[in-house]
C-alpha cells in the first residue's frame, strides 16, 4: 500500500510530516488532507493559515496534491457521496 506524506508549506516554510501514512490511493489522500486543513483551521484559526497549502507526497517525495487551505474552507460541503475532482 503506498504512503502519502502531509507536508504543509506557509509561504517558503515548510512543516514536514515525516512517518506518513499508508492509504490505498490519491483519492483517499484527498479525503484525509481536507478532513486535516478543516481541523487546523479549526484549532489554530483562520488569519495565518489562509495562505498555507498542504502539500501531499508519495514515498518518492513527488507531490500527488496541492491542497490550498482556502479551497477547504471555499468547499465546505459535505461530499462525501460525491466523487472527488482530484
Amino acid at each position: 500500500m503506498p504512503r502519502y506524506f502531509f507536508n504543509t508549506r506557509i509561504g517558503d516554510e515548510v512543516i514536514a510530516d515525516p512517518e506518513g501514512e499508508e492509504l490505498h490511493n490519491p483519492d483517499r489522500a484527498w479525503e484525509i488532507a481536507r478532513a486535516m486543513i478543516h481541523e487546523l483551521l479549526r484549532i489554530e484559526g483562520m488569519e495565518n493559515l489562509m495562505r498555507a497549502v498542504l502539500e501531499v507526497t508519495d514515498d518518492e517525495g513527488d507531490i500527488v496534491l496541492e491542497f490550498p487551505f482556502a479551497e477547504a474552507v471555499l468547499d465546505d460541503t459535505d461530499t462525501s457521496d460525491m466523487p472527488t475532482k482530484h
